[in-house]
């Protein structure tokens, strides 16, 4: 089993005390060590934070609850001892958390809100990717959506509440309905995207609320929009409102 050793990297912390850590993930960073990659995780950097992280959830996955993706960014919670670990893994296990997440996709949805209700599966094919499926292999997953803003007919922003945790579940579910995200390598056409400075997939964890392991008490944390999504943002309303005018 490789040795996962403190690392120097900076965290963005929302919140801490003596039994939970709250970041903003940035993009580009994995949220724990795998046998192939064992450094420059947000492990290795809690390690190095934290001087009094226990070390539960083994070996490579200390204080881990739940994560996110490589390329997605925003708010994240890591248990700092045991008690914090079992709470918050029942209360993910249990649906008792609450999540939001914005994105931007790929023209504009038909209904303005609506429910992607679809199991999901790891693809039999391309064992990276996970796809929609009403199979006997596929696990529930329950998402809601709502358009928050559109630009033009091609793009659109988009509040996603994940119901259930599946892998890559709102990135699976949203090119289910035909809007796949920005930006998506895996599951869209990333690089045409790039002409609106996107350079990874425009997803990012912007709520999480939960009850605190020890107190019992409600919390709710908004992890900032990074400046790659804004920017995004800024040019896709341009190129809206350019070609409104033509």
């Amino acid at each position: 089993m490789p040795e996962v050793l403190p690392e120097n990297i900076p965290l963005d912390i929302i919140y801490e005390d003596k039994d939970i850590i709250v970041i903003n993930k940035q993009p580009g960073i994995i949220t724990h060590p795998i046998p192939s990659h064992t450094s420059g995780t947000i492990v290795n950097a809690v390690l190095y934070h934290c001087k009094d992280l226990q070390g539960i959830g083994g070996v490579l996955r200390p204080g881990i609850v739940h994560r996110l993706d490589k390329d997605t960014s925003g708010v994240m919670v890591i248990a700092k001892n045991d008690l914090a670990h079992q709470s918050l893994t029942k209360q993910f296990k249990d649906r008792v958390t609450e999540k939001l997440y914005v994105c931007l996709v790929k023209g504009v949805p038909e209904k303005s809100e609506g429910v992607i209700e679809i199991s999901i599966a790891r693809n039999p094919v391309l064992r990276v990717k996970m796809t929609a499926t009403n199979g006997p292999l596929g696990k529930p997953a329950v998402t809601y959506y709502r358009v928050v803003r559109r630009f033009g007919n091609f793009a659109a922003l988009v509040f996603a509440y994940p119901k259930t945790g599946r892998t890559h579940q709102i990135r699976v579910h949203m090119k289910y309905i035909g809007h796949p995200l920005m930006g998506d390598e895996v599951y869209g056409r990333a690089r045409e995207d790039e002409i609106y400075g996107i350079k990874r997939q425009m997803l990012h964890a912007l709520m999480l609320a939960f009850y605190h392991p020890r107190t019992g008490e409600k919390m709710r944390f908004i992890a900032r929009i990074p400046p790659d999504f804004k920017n995004a943002i800024v040019n896709l309303n341009s190129v809206a409102s350019l070609r409104t005018s033509l």
